[in-house]
């Protein structure tokens, strides 16, 4: 494992006015975000060819449940970016406080939110940033995996050890390098890499119930293959409302995605919509059957880079801007591996360069 030059050289109290550090157990106070904010100070340094500002407040969110954190690390992660960055660390310890600190830091003004956990707590703080519609004003996001599958740090091209990505995002934030990114949205809830109804948010809903800090695409495969043999809430139809298109009936399961891949299996990456990018339009795959022929067919389709999704119980789009789906029974919903519930309409549309991401 590689540990940043400054935290492997230099021990904490040795090294040159730290910025103040806090641990804390509850979203932040203003007060406190103020307490290490000092936005009229210009102070910069060079190192290496790069020059640091002084003044970047930033925000770290470290969901302690995730599977890829340790207190160990978590100390490690806040070191290296204590080193260069005025910083305040939130650990979470429930459902939401992820969207609450950064919905706090957003307005009181931090520069940068540091997401450290798997794609529920990128997905949490995503949505508190852009809490209020405040999409311009926004601080900028940056992601330290921490999670079993990680797949919106892996679009966005982050390695995928913590500390190489920890010293990756302070390349990018020295570098003033970031990038506006789309994002999609299910009803009133963000999303970054995907969504679903049906078979797959049915999954996620089984993992929940099950779920312990130690999940694993062992246990995410277990899940599928129980949800297919025993539906939760049984098929359920789906009526898809695409626009400039008649109603598409008689639909099983569907898949909506704002990056390529769309998930993992283990290591190997799950293609449903190819051309799909965090630069484009939203991809729509939905199964009209969940045979297990057609199934194994697109799942074997899906494994495989090069190849196209073909097949006559498939429907497919790429590049949406919005798209509907309807169902006359509640069926369950899930966005980036998280489940909202059960819902009966759901409407899905496309922000493009909705945030500015460092990478």
């Amino acid at each position: 494992m590689c540990v940043p030059r400054r935290a492997r050289t230099r021990p904490v109290a040795q090294a040159r006015k730290r910025p103040s550090l806090r641990l804390l157990k509850r979203p932040m106070s203003r007060r406190q975000m103020r307490a290490v904010s000092h936005p009229h100070e210009q102070r910069t340094w060079h190192r290496g060819g790069v020059t640091y500002a002084s003044v970047v407040r930033a925000v770290l969110v470290v969901n302690p449940q995730a599977t890829a954190t340790s207190p160990a690390g978590r100390d490690v992660l806040a070191y290296a970016l204590a080193s260069e960055l005025k910083l305040e660390v939130v650990e979470t310890d429930y459902r939401g406080h992820a969207l609450d600190a950064a919905a706090r830091a957003a307005f009181d003004g931090a520069d940068l939110v540091v997401a450290h956990g798997g794609d529920g707590t990128v997905n949490e703080v995503v949505n508190g940033l852009l809490s209020g519609d405040r999409r311009l004003g926004a601080p900028m996001l940056g992601v330290v995996p921490g999670g079993s599958a990680n797949v919106f740090a892996r679009a966005l091209g982050m390695p995928r050890d913590p500390i190489e990505a920890t010293h990756h995002l302070l390349r990018a934030v020295a570098e003033g390098r970031g990038r506006r990114v789309a994002l999609g949205r299910a009803g009133d809830r963000w999303f970054t890499f995907n969504a679903g109804m049906g078979w797959d948010a049915d999954v996620v809903a089984e993992v929940e119930h099950k779920r312990a800090k130690q999940a694993s695409p062992m246990l995410y495969a277990r899940k599928a293959v129980s949800a297919y043999l025993r539906p939760p809430n049984g098929r359920a139809e789906l009526t898809l409302h695409l626009p400039g298109r008649a109603p598409i009936e008689g639909v099983r399961s569907a898949f909506v995605s704002n990056s390529d891949p769309w998930s993992y299996l283990g290591n190997r990456p799950l293609h449903l919509n190819p051309t799909c990018s965090l630069d484009g339009g939203l991809g729509l795959f939905a199964l009209r059957s969940l045979s297990l022929p057609t199934v194994l067919k697109h799942l074997r389709q899906s494994l495989r880079s090069s190849a196209k999704q073909r097949g006559r119980r498939l429907v497919r789009h790429d590049d949406l801007q919005n798209l509907s789906i309807k169902s006359k029974e509640p069926v369950n919903l899930q966005v980036d591996g998280d489940l909202l519930g059960q819902r009966t309409s759901v409407e899905f549309s496309c922000v493009r360069r909705a945030l500015r991401v460092a990478a």
